[in-house]
């Protein structure tokens, strides 16, 4: 169950955004008066899910056919990939900060600016496009991918039925509130994520030769290992590495890539607009 609760988390933050984004075109349509047009977005709609299907299959395929390669081969592309999607990951989240407070203003501009059945069909599948690789992206990176996948698709449900309750106005929910607590998540997440790249890359070294294992890169801050914070068995440890990106055995170097992650996004989302006070 523990396993299942960062893909359920990520895919309703990601979920509810990009339905959010169609419901808020959608809306800016009808007061535009131009209905016809609705057609393109929701398309667009269907299309930016199966390029994110499509770009999942691939990543999940591609790590399958590393993993027979052996130990080193499948830690380094693990390191190697999981570096990649941390960049894109930061990608988006620093998008998120910058835009998140102003994305209403941000939809109706980009409307207007594509306001024909090519532009409006692009805009939506690109913007759900964008949700999907995010979800993609940590699912392929996660441990226990079956399972977190299981949690993204009903993240993803729960939030497709979230936003038609908001559009249809039958529900109301401080999405405000709910996009900072999913945001801070992320950060959490993608931070782990990173120090881990970095720990995957130390791993494969190691089984390669390059590193003994006695190398000061592999000096560990603490050892929790079999106690109940180790990451991987200790119920509280467990609960820590799903909530807020805890590992009970860093190196130091994965250490401190880590913190410094997490205090770069957020003393920029702080000064951006006080998201954290």
């Amino acid at each position: 169950m523990a396993h299942i609760m960062p893909g359920f988390i990520v895919g309703l933050r990601e979920g509810l955004e990009a339905f959010l984004l169609i419901s808020l075109m959608l809306e800016y349509l009808k007061k535009l008066d131009r209905r016809e047009m609705m057609s393109s977005v929701i398309k667009g709609m269907y299309t930016g899910m199966g390029v994110s299907i499509l770009f999942g299959a691939i990543l999940w395929f591609i790590t399958r056919l590393i993993g027979n390669g052996g130990d080193a081969v499948a830690k380094l592309w693990e390191a190697g990939a999981s570096l990649v999607a941390v960049l894109f990951i930061s990608y988006f989240i620093f998008w998120m900060i910058k835009y998140g407070s102003g994305v209403a203003g941000e939809v109706r501009k980009s409307v207007d600016e594509n306001l024909s059945d090519r532009g409006l069909y692009l805009l939506s599948a690109v913007a759900v496009a964008r949700e999907g690789a995010e979800i993609a992206l940590f699912t392929f990176t996660a441990e226990h991918k079956a399972v977190y996948l299981s949690g993204n698709l009903a993240g993803v449900l729960t939030a497709a039925l979230l936003a038609w309750l908001i559009y249809r106005s039958l529900f109301r929910v401080n999405t405000s509130l709910i996009f900072k607590i999913t945001l801070i998540y992320l950060i959490l997440q993608a931070a782990y994520l990173a120090g881990y790249s970095v720990h995957e890359f130390l791993s494969a070294l190691k089984e390669i030769g390059s590193l003994s294992s006695d190398n000061f890169l592999f000096a560990n801050v603490y050892d929790f290992k079999d106690t109940f914070l180790d990451h991987k068995t200790g119920a509280l440890g467990i609960f820590l590495n799903v909530s807020a990106g805890w590992y009970s055995r860093p190196e130091y170097i994965q250490f401190i890539l880590q913190f410094l992650y997490l205090a770069g996004f957020f003393t920029f989302w702080k000064k951006r607009n006080g998201a954290l006070e």
